[in-house]
């Protein structure tokens, strides 16, 4: 497995610096951040969507500023809520660009987010984790219904451009869990698969590994990220609403790659084993949110330990 970036990691950067950090770093591949202004959740640094749609000179800067360091473009990201009931279209707009964008760069993978519906009359929308009170269950079924509606002509539509879909299951979303990515695959088909993000799986208390095997052949993309539990949430809970910021106050955090386990590497030895036999050799592509450290030293640090990591995995 190739050791990639998201480069959303290095938004302090112009996209030049960016890559020359990920060249520097020993970095492999990028996926790129869309949306931006356009819609979405990534800060788009590097690269402006509505841009490289319309205009070849901009989609052929990109290409040539990622190939002639010698890295690959690996994944474009769309990461939004396309079934939210006030901006969903911003978001949907920004994912098919995306596709578009993928089929053009003859890149294979967009990764994004289920999306998380209303009920009618809805202004935000409602994530149902629990069965009760009694209308939750009426709820969860209603977006259900609306997510599947809406995602089939999607997963058509990258099916027919050449590329294949990494939803990654994320708190206040439809899908952020094992069960409900196989819900929504079986129901579209396999263009749809998982980006398994391993540090949204901690803190809700899933196993990574585990999760990793029931997604046996549905493994699409890997995001290398790490949360940290902290003591407090015994007396917390995991259940967060201090801004990410604040450290010290919260009951898990995002951190480098390889700070998060008491076994430090050895969990990463056991992550691309796992990823391994479910059948995954993609990249595994770095995101940074930890905000105790700069952005530079925690990409590093995170090189560093996937680095480390496949060694040991090759030798045992």
């Amino acid at each position: 497995m190739q050791i990639g970036l998201l480069t959303d990691s290095l938004s302090e950067l112009t996209r030049a610096e960016a890559l020359d950090t990920a060249v520097d770093l020993g970095v492999e591949t990028v996926e790129i951040g869309l949306g931006g202004v356009h819609g979405g959740w990534s800060p788009a640094p590097h690269a402006d969507l509505a841009e490289l749609l319309d205009d070849g000179a901009a989609r052929a800067g990109l290409a040539r500023d990622v190939a002639s360091r010698g890295l690959r473009l690996e994944a474009f990201n769309a990461a939004g809520n396309p079934l939210h009931p006030r901006h969903g279209e911003r978001d949907a707009a920004v994912l098919r660009g995306a596709l578009r964008l993928a089929q053009e760069f003859e890149v294979g993978t967009v990764v994004t987010m289920s999306g998380l519906p209303g009920y009618p009359g809805d202004t935000v929308p409602p994530w149902i984790t629990t069965v009760w009170p009694p209308e939750n269950l009426e709820l969860l079924d209603y977006q259900w219904e609306r997510a599947i509606d809406w995602w089939g002509p999607i997963a058509e539509e990258a099916r027919a451009r050449g590329v294949r879909i990494a939803v990654e299951m994320h708190a206040n979303q439809l899908v952020y869990s094992v069960p409900g990515l196989l819900r929504l695959r079986d129901a579209v088909g396999d263009t749809v698969g998982a980006n398994v993000d391993p540090s949204h799986l901690i803190w809700m208390g899933a196993d990574p590994l585990a999760a990793i095997r029931a997604l046996d052949g549905a493994v699409h993309h890997v995001h290398a990220k790490d949360t940290r539990i902290e003591d407090r949430a015994a007396v917390a809970s995991r259940l967060e609403t201090i801004p990410n910021p604040r450290t010290g106050e919260r009951a898990w955090n995002y951190v480098a790659v390889g700070t998060g386990h008491p076994d430090g590497v050895d969990f990463w030895v056991r992550f691309i084993a796992n990823l391994r036999l479910a059948g995954y050799d993609g990249p595994l592509s770095i995101e940074n949110e930890d905000y105790t450290l700069g952005q530079r030293e925690s990409v590093a640090l995170a090189v560093e330990t996937l680095r480390t990591a496949q060694h040991l995995e090759e030798v045992r």
